[in-house]
């Protein structure tokens, strides 16, 4: 059965580890946020119907308060035209979501995540001390953290727009959340948000860090964030949180029925064919390396259950339709220094 994502930040592996080794509170937060989140992957959305009025290149927000409540979307604090008021949250949420709507305009002339000009939804202070964000289908969710494990959740501009693209690539490819597809999935995500955050920032690929979530991790916790696209595996190392599991070749592929079948896991292996394609065509990210992958997700030939070979064979391809074959061939290299390409 296809599930249409609907993903959250912090995957179950992470809140298990909380659980496990947490204290009271800890625990009991973790619980519940793992039960929601377990709720989540196995529930359907329906898409949002799009306003008929959309024009490119401007973007059309709402911010909304679910003050601490798991009621959505909540009470409407901020839209196009009005004043920001004093909460940080609701600030990073507004500024972050209208960024990865540029960054998509500007870089791929894609009207907002749908490509007919979504009104882009975001609910902030959900539920209480909640330990996740999440895309429903419909809108972005962020909870607060509790400030020992996780800051809030609106801290990260690559995590904002990590949730965003999950609906990019439902309106275009449809990838099945579950095993390698849900991985490529995930590493969509992850690409499309560290491209964000780098587009944000004006780095080529040699100035960007290629972390997720930097700044999401509180102070006593020893991490660089959630994930490394460089360096997978090497995000964090912590007594709470264990080691780092994501492979970062296809030599440690990890099989597992737990998290849709590792999405959040294996999708290090493809997330460092990006880095290493990226870093080998140099300049910015999202014009060689990016603009291959951006067309690949909007290719209606790629199948819905696409493995990893078959999404590499896709980016190779479309590299040389639209640039030429030195780019083909730099992308083509990245896939076989992990594995997937022999």
């Amino acid at each position: 059965m296809q599930r249409k994502p609907v993903s959250s930040v912090i995957p179950p592996y992470i809140l298990r580890k909380i659980i496990d080794n947490g204290s009271g509170h800890q625990q009991d937060y973790a619980r519940r946020t793992l039960n929601h989140v377990q709720h989540l992957m196995a529930h359907n959305w329906q898409k949002p119907t799009a306003p008929k009025n959309a024009t490119g290149g401007h973007v059309d927000r709402e911010i909304y308060d679910a003050q601490n409540t798991e009621s959505l979307p909540g009470t409407l604090v901020r839209k196009e035209g009005q004043p920001e008021n004093n909460d940080i949250a609701a600030k990073e949420a507004w500024d972050y979501l209208g960024v990865t709507y540029d960054f998509f305009w500007q870089a791929y002339q894609r009207n907002s995540l749908d490509n007919q000009g979504l009104t882009l939804r975001g609910t902030v202070h959900y539920g209480k001390e909640y330990q996740n964000a999440f895309w429903n289908g419909q809108q972005m969710v962020f909870g607060d953290g509790d400030g020992e494990i996780f800051n809030r959740f609106t801290i990260a501009i690559d995590v904002v727009a990590h949730e965003l693209a999950h609906g990019v690539t439902e309106t275009e490819a449809g990838l099945i959340y579950f095993e390698q597809a849900g991985a490529l999935n995930e590493s969509l995500s992850d690409v499309f948000g560290s491209l964000v955050k780098q587009f944000h920032l004006k780095q080529t690929a040699d100035q960007a860090d290629w972390l997720i979530g930097e700044g999401l991790l509180a102070e006593g916790i020893n991490g660089r964030g959630l994930r490394s696209m460089s360096e997978p595996g090497t995000a964090y190392n912590d007594p709470m949180l264990g080691k780092d599991p994501q492979p970062a070749h296809m030599r440690d592929y990890i099989q597992t029925r737990e998290d849709n079948g590792g999405v959040h896991l294996n999708s290090g292996i493809p997330n460092r064919a990006f880095y290493l394609a990226a870093k080998a065509l140099g300049g910015y990210a999202w014009e060689l390396a990016g603009r291959a992958w951006y067309d690949t997700v909007c290719d209606k030939e790629l199948p819905q259950d696409a493995d990893f070979k078959t999404f590499a064979q896709f980016t190779i391809r479309h590299a040389e339709t639209r640039f030429n074959k030195a780019t083909a061939q730099a992308i083509e290299e990245a896939w076989k220094e992990t594995g997937v390409l022999s």
